[in-house]
């Protein structure tokens, strides 16, 4: 059987760039080597925006500022379809020191972000009754209000929901091996599960994205970086916003869990869990949260991030085989990242006037 478009990987950018394709009229096939949306999209936060925004180079802003304004809409459409909700929840971030002010002011300022400076009390107090001495207090922190964050599991079930409500065909525990050329076109893939024809071909699976191009990736630089995160559970959340400090971060969700994270390991593949990596989180969650002492940790994971140059992705055609596309690289911000970069690459595909220059995410393939 021949399908319009075989999209490989089922994480959140293979499922919304499924999701354009299909409401452009594509029939599109999803590929997934594991579950769907089980890997890196699964083990995020969800905060919709770089951890200290003024610290990425402006390819980033560019993207995340953009993709970030589509999720509300976005969100509304898989909520009204599909009955799930993902939780979008504009509730801001609180950057804690050490920060750069004027840096953070000046980008604040170049790009219209609405920024205060402000006293923050940390755990904020759900009881106004509650003791004051045990809460924490930060005389100078960012706060940006207009951030948001996703609950990135709800999100992905969503997507997955919607997708095959638009006709998407999904296969699981499908590897990819190679691909069959002809005239620098891609004829078909071979996978565990038998072998795909299709028009178009996209690789969007993540860290494994350049194992699966194998010489065909010429430079592309994307890896796997591990990243360990921690979960906590209170009756009602002790935060109404974000807290990050020091490339760490704590994310309230709104029944009462609570995500700390997250490290930043270049071990390869490996997901393996640590106590060195649950001892470091322990340290900077309870230094703001003391409470968190008497608490048992819910659950600990690892997922594995396509780490890229600068955290910028590959979106695009391949620069020698004309049917094939990938759409990989994001690094820490695959959800934040994920509805521009479908339409990017989905415009790349059928046609269309890009959201803006589009090149910077196009020359990966070069090792940049």
């Amino acid at each position: 059987m021949k399908h319009d478009a075989v999209v490989i990987g089922a994480g959140i950018i293979g499922l919304a760039t499924a999701e354009y394709l299909l409401k452009q009229g594509l029939k599109v096939t999803l590929l997934e080597r594991g579950r769907v949306g089980q890997e890196s999209s699964w083990a995020g936060g969800g905060i919709l925006s770089p951890i200290c925004p003024w610290n990425y180079i402006k390819e980033v802003t560019q993207l995340t500022q953009y993709s970030a304004d589509l999720f509300p809409a976005w969100v509304n459409t898989l909520r009204t379809t599909t009955g799930i909700d993902p939780e979008y929840d504009q509730c801001g971030v609180f950057v804690l020191p050490p920060y750069d002010l004027k840096k953070a002011e000046l980008w604040c300022l170049k790009y219209n972000v609405t920024m205060t400076q402000r006293a923050v009390s940390i755990p904020f107090s759900i009881n106004p009754h509650a003791d004051i001495n045990n809460r924490k207090t930060i005389e100078k922190a960012i706060f940006l209000p207009d951030i948001a964050q996703i609950r990135n599991p709800r999100l992905l079930n969503a997507l997955h929901k919607r997708v095959i409500q638009l006709g998407a065909k999904i296969i699981e525990n499908c590897s990819v091996y190679d691909m069959a050329l002809k005239h620098k076109t891609v004829l078909s893939i071979n996978s565990s599960v038998g072998k795909f024809s299709a028009g178009y071909f996209i690789i969007a699976a993540g860290a494994w994205s350049t194992e699966i191009l194998g010489n065909y990736a010429l430079n592309l630089n994307i890896k796997p970086v591990s990243g360990q995160m921690l979960l906590f559970k209170f009756d009602s959340p002790p935060l109404r916003a974000v807290v990050v400090q020091d490339n760490l971060y704590i994310i309230p969700r709104r029944d009462g869990h609570l995500l700390i994270g997250s490290t930043l390991e270049d071990t390869g593949f490996n997901k393996q869990i640590t106590i060195s990596a649950r001892d470091h989180l322990l340290k900077f969650a309870q230094n703001l949260i003391p409470q968190l002492g008497a608490l048992p940790i819910i659950r600990q994971w690892s997922g594995l991030r396509p780490a890229s140059p600068g955290n910028i992705p590959t979106i695009g055609q391949h620069p020698q085989l004309s049917n094939l596309y990938i759409n990989s690289g994001h690094f820490r911000y695959g959800i934040t990242m994920a509805p521009a970069s479908a339409e990017i690459l989905t415009k790349e595909i059928v046609g269309g006037t890009q959201p803006f220059d589009i090149t910077p995410y196009q020359k990966g393939w070069n090792g940049n």
